[in-house]
């Protein structure tokens, strides 16, 4: 085991823990048969808010709040959901005023979930200069501590805990996978393995729509995205830098699904496993269902990322799959 790692990720998990869901690792005997693979699904769409995110937003502010008064503390980010509810929960559990800024075609029960946690939304247009110069505004304005999505130290540690949790209760791995949008998950989850269980390969998930971490892994040079298509809303943020060096020293591959395959995957879980995960936390498993051949026979994690359905455009896109 790595002891700087692993002791800055037990650290994370203690101030997080109280404030946290330890979320269920759940197995599906019919997937199984189905794929040949043993797979092991970490259920973040369990967690708070629906998603993983409220692992790394929480550390952030337990730290932002070892160093700081919490009396008139503000704090802002930007997010298309989220991230966007887990800072405005995470900040509500502190007593802290939140602003968040978030695309106007951002899901909209995800902007309920903001808007039920106490945050106040600006809205801009859907592009990452958009909602950057959004946030920097109100970050001017307000005096507010930036909370970023994804890239940063204390985000990724936060996010390891969740594949802490699974390497703790489902023992040799061989295989562990995650989606990658901003890169906050997948780098965690990669230190998470190399603390715990080095001998788990990680592997990274992205939509063919959205895949500036596949080709900036594979060309060992950052790409950002560029006007991303996928209805996966959560994976379509540029990779971080920060979390691409970490994904290129730790992590070893990043395959990508089509969107065909995304939507059956999430329609397999739905109907197999009898939980809602959202479009983002679909693509590993629609990977593994495009790539069967690289996972037969192993012994496979998969970080279920979150279960914020808008069910109108989901049931949408049910509707016109059946008809074509």
């Amino acid at each position: 085991m790595n002891q700087s790692i692993s002791s800055s990720i037990e650290e994370a998990h203690r101030l997080i823990e109280k404030d946290i869901h330890r979320t269920a690792v759940l197995t599906s005997d019919s997937l199984n048969k189905l794929l040949n693979v043993e797979l092991f699904f970490k259920c973040e769409n369990f967690q708070k808010i629906g998603a993983f995110k409220m692992r790394g937003a929480s550390h952030f502010i337990h730290k932002l709040a070892k160093k700081h008064e919490l009396s008139g503390l503000k704090v802002v980010t930007h997010s298309s959901g989220n991230h966007a509810q887990a800072v405005a929960l995470a900040a509500k559990k502190k007593g802290i005023k939140a602003f968040i800024v978030m695309p106007s075609n951002a899901p909209k029960v995800k902007v309920e979930g903001v808007k039920s946690y106490g945050a106040e939304i600006v809205f801009c247009e859907p592009t990452l200069q958009a909602r950057e110069a959004e946030m920097n505004k109100i970050r001017e304005r307000e005096k507010a501590v930036f909370i970023p999505p994804y890239d940063h130290e204390d985000i990724v540690l936060g996010q390891a805990t969740a594949a802490k949790e699974l390497l703790e209760e489902v023992v040799d791995l061989e295989i562990l996978m995650a989606p990658v949008g901003g890169g906050g998950l997948l780098a965690g989850t990669a230190l998470s393995a190399k603390a715990y269980s080095p001998a788990t390969i990680v592997i990274g998930c992205e939509p063919k729509m959205a895949d500036d971490a596949y080709r900036s892994f594979h060309s060992g040079k950052w790409v950002p995205s560029t006007n991303p298509k996928t209805l996966a809303d959560g994976l379509k943020t540029s990779l971080g830098e920060l979390n691409f060096r970490l994904i290129m020293e730790n992590v070893e591959d990043i395959i990508c699904c089509t969107e065909e395959g995304m939507i059956n995957a999430m329609q397999l879980i739905w109907e197999r496993m009898k939980i809602v995960v959202e479009p983002s936390a679909a693509v590993p498993l629609a990977c593994i269902l495009e790539n069967e051949e690289l996972f037969r026979n192993k012994k496979v994690g998969i970080i279920l990322s979150g279960g914020n359905v808008d069910l109108n455009e989901f049931f949408d896109l049910l509707s016109t799959k059946i008809q074509s």
